[in-house]
């Protein structure tokens, strides 16, 4: 079976997280750059990857990397591409993306243009063709320039992989599945620890937990472009791949994962969010403010993404808000708490220095992810932690 390389996008910061995760999935990472890991595989990989990755936003089929300084120059290493061994004749084929960062090549719609041509006249001198209908599977094609080279790819995901497929309500400033999936990974948390969010919201971290704890593949129900493309991947390599993503799922019983916020309407959606997902039963939800949190357990996890006061009426309750998330988390006994704020007083209201701090952005906005690491507890006989 034909080896490709595959680029799959990620949050600036969480290479790392990515990197670990293609891996596990069995494939071999090729570089590893800024918000980005390339990797090689098949098309059982395409499947592999669109299926079980939580952190990546897509995953692109690699055609080359091409340097330009010029249109001609874009123009000629575009058309020097093999796209016919991706895209056939009556393939739908377009420039969907173009990102343009310290090159010389700034316009996106240019670069789309452009390409879009030199394509053409690959496939004509190919395909012997003058014109092409158009009217079979989509091939959009993304290319992104840092310093006049740039990585061309066929996105095999159609809709961002972020869209689970779970999360059919929302409230207002609502973190990704990919970006909470990937902070959960940066913490020790693990299927037999108790963890909570404070600020729930719409659920995303229980709700990206308790699929990480049932090892419920992401994108186990949902479908991706590429599944148009049955030359290239036939239906049968994602038949296999969803097949093996269901037996993996574990069935035994999860320890206590837990949200709470004092917003009616965001629970509302956060439980509707958790029965399309799957894991009502293993998440419990519950009406409460920041400062009443309480819990008897010791050795949990407070993972949470609480308001950073981004807009001017909000900030001023920014101090007295963290100074309670502080005090809550000074009265439980040996947790650990991750919180992924922009909010810049944070470690001085919570009254509490970080012991890490890591720089992610959220989109355009700057995030702080700090961790405040609790005790490891005490191993169990056979070893286990308890």
């Amino acid at each position: 079976m034909k080896q490709w390389e595959l680029i799959a996008p990620c949050h600036f910061g969480l290479e790392a997280v990515l990197k670990r995760e293609i891996q596990d999935l069995g494939y071999e990472t090729a570089k590893v750059e800024d918000g980005k890991v390339t990797f090689y595989g098949d098309a059982r990989a395409v499947a592999d990857a669109n299926i079980g990755l939580r952190t990546t936003e897509r995953v692109l089929l690699k055609m080359g990397d091409v340097h330009a300084e010029t249109f001609d120059e874009l123009f000629e290493a575009t058309r020097s591409l093999p796209w016919e061994e991706v895209i056939p004749k009556n393939g739908k084929f377009w420039v969907a993306k173009a990102n343009s960062i310290k090159s010389k090549l700034f316009s996106p719609s240019d670069i789309q243009s452009i390409m879009k041509k030199a394509i053409v006249e690959r496939l004509k001198s190919v395909y012997h063709m003058e014109w092409f209908p158009e009217d079979g599977p989509s091939y959009p094609i993304r290319v992104a320039f840092m310093k006049d080279e740039a990585a061309i790819g066929i996105d095999t995901s159609g809709i961002s992989l972020h869209k689970r497929g779970y999360r059919q309500m929302t409230v207002k400033a609502p973190i990704t599945e990919t970006l909470a999936a990937a902070l959960l990974m940066l913490t020790p948390w693990k299927r037999d620890r108790i963890l909570c969010d404070p600020f729930c919201g719409s659920g995303t971290f229980p709700i990206e937990a308790a699929l990480m704890a049932r090892r419920i593949a992401p994108g186990l129900n949902r479908s991706f472009l590429a599944q148009e493309w049955e030359d290239l991947i036939p239906a049968y390599i994602w038949k296999e791949a969803r097949e093996e993503a269901r037996e993996n799922i574990l069935r035994e019983p999860i320890s206590e994962i837990r949200g709470s916020d004092i917003d009616p309407e965001a629970l509302k959606a956060a439980k509707a969010n958790a029965r399309m997902a799957r894991v009502d039963k293993d998440i419990r939800f519950e009406e409460r403010a920041v400062r009443d949190f309480t819990h008897p357990l010791s050795y949990g996890f407070i993972i949470t993404n609480p308001p950073y006061g981004e807009r001017l009426q909000e900030a001023a309750a920014m101090p007295a808000l963290y100074r309670e998330i502080g005090e809550v988390f000074k009265k439980l006994d040996k947790w650990s708490m991750y919180l992924i704020t922009s909010y810049a007083e944070a470690e001085r209201d919570i009254g509490r220095k970080a012991d890490k701090n890591r720089k992610i952005y959220n989109g355009m906005l700057k995030t702080y992810f700090y961790q405040f690491m609790g005790p490891k507890p005490p191993k169990i006989s056979g070893g286990e932690e308890r």
